[in-house]
């Protein structure tokens, strides 16, 4: 199952380095798995701090125009691609395509076999993705006519392709609680740990611009959360640009009695990892630090991309239902993405049934395959 094989990993950036943040922490775990991966990405930016060392086993390919992806393409006879993989159903230049089937895998006669090409979905916990998960789909026109692309579908049960995680994520973040979250605080110049008398909790803030932002901070102003202030840590860009027109709204001080505000830097995808690990509470948005928040067994809330038509919340109750967070946990998440709803106050007691319930589907998760393994398993019986 786990021969070296060459992957090829085209993601198209569109909002929010969400795209960009999954197809390089899948490629990054394909690799540490012994796999080559080329990463194609239409925007690379992002990666300069996102993921500033690399990784051994990726290589990253630029891809935008026909022009090219026909260039480009000219590598592929050299070392051909034996998987293909469109993260969310981007879609690649036909001339990449003829350049990818026109390069013959040893020991195969056709064009076809030994091949593998994948479109990676969206993660939801809705029932249609075990339902959908793993079907072919004939190509009808273009160069590829007559391959079949599969489609795999991460999510929350076994009959679906699992969920990204990296072999000895919980024992890293078990040392880092233990060992370095101290200095690694310090690094950012927040103290490692609060005065006894204040015994704040760390909250790390990643958002769009949820309206229920400003009433949070008006009440973490007044009287902090489940009894003790509040250490908000924000995420630069448009989460820091929300923090400050809510705090203008809220008339609310960035330094009080309940709570108090802080800045971070971009934080490479390790560090974000330490932050959401150093923090007794993390708000997050997008596919891939939605799960990164879940496996710190922590309380978090997920801000869910918004659809047109409120197409999101069916999708939200479905990933509450599937990881069983009720309470606390459900109605937060309810108010956070539908401004309809008022914002519960959270005491000490429900905050930590959140957790309780966090870890429980941790710990359910955490006995199921995980993405890279699923696909892996997939590949050796497909290709």
């Amino acid at each position: 199952m786990n021969r070296r094989r060459q992957w090829d990993i085209f993601c198209k950036v569109i909002d929010n380095f969400g795209d960009i943040g999954v197809s390089w922490r899948l490629s990054a775990d394909l690799a540490a798995r012994g796999q080559a991966v080329r990463l194609w990405v239409d925007d690379a930016s992002a990666l300069s701090w996102m993921a500033p060392l690399g990784a051994p086993g990726v290589t990253v390919r630029p891809w935008g125009q026909a022009a090219d992806a026909a260039a480009l393409a000219a590598l592929l006879p050299a070392n051909p691609g034996e998987v293909l993989v469109e993260a969310f159903g981007c879609d690649i230049h036909p001339e990449f395509l003829s350049a990818w089937l026109a390069a013959p895998l040893p020991g195969h006669s056709s064009p076809v076999a030994g091949r593998c090409w994948l479109n990676l979905e969206y993660l939801s916990a809705e029932a249609y993705v075990a339902r959908c998960h793993a079907l072919p789909s004939p190509v009808q026109h273009g160069p590829a006519a007559g391959c079949s692309k599969w489609f795999f579908y991460p999510g929350f049960t076994p009959q679906t392709g699992g969920l990204l995680r990296e072999p000895g994520l919980i024992e890293r973040m078990t040392a880092f609680e233990t060992k370095e979250a101290g200095s690694w605080l310090h690094s950012l110049g927040l103290p490692a740990a609060a005065p006894a008398s204040a015994s704040p909790l760390r909250v790390s803030m990643l958002c769009y611009e949820p309206p229920a932002l400003a009433a949070l901070l008006r009440q973490w102003s007044a009287h902090g959360l489940a009894g003790r202030p509040v250490e908000l840590l924000v995420t630069p860009g448009r989460s820091a640009l929300a923090v400050k027109a809510a705090m203008a709204q809220a008339n609310c001080p960035p330094d009080s009695a309940g709570l108090r505000i802080t800045c971070l830097p971009w934080l490479s995808q390790q560090d974000y990892d330490k932050l959401l690990w150093a923090c007794d509470m993390n708000f997050v948005r997008g596919e891939d630090s939605v799960l990164r928040a879940l496996w710190t067994g922590k309380p978090f809330v997920w801000q869910i991309y918004p659809q047109q038509d409120a197409a999101h919340l069916p999708k939200l109750a479905a990933f509450l239902q599937q990881n069983q967070l009720t309470g606390a946990a459900q109605s937060f998440h309810a108010a956070w993405n539908n401004s309809s709803q008022a914002l519960p106050e959270v005491d000490a007691g429900a905050l930590a049934d959140w957790q309780a319930q966090t870890r429980a589907a941790r710990a359910r998760l955490l006995a199921q395959d995980t993405l890279s393994e699923g696909l892996l398993k997939f590949v050796a019986k497909n290709r």
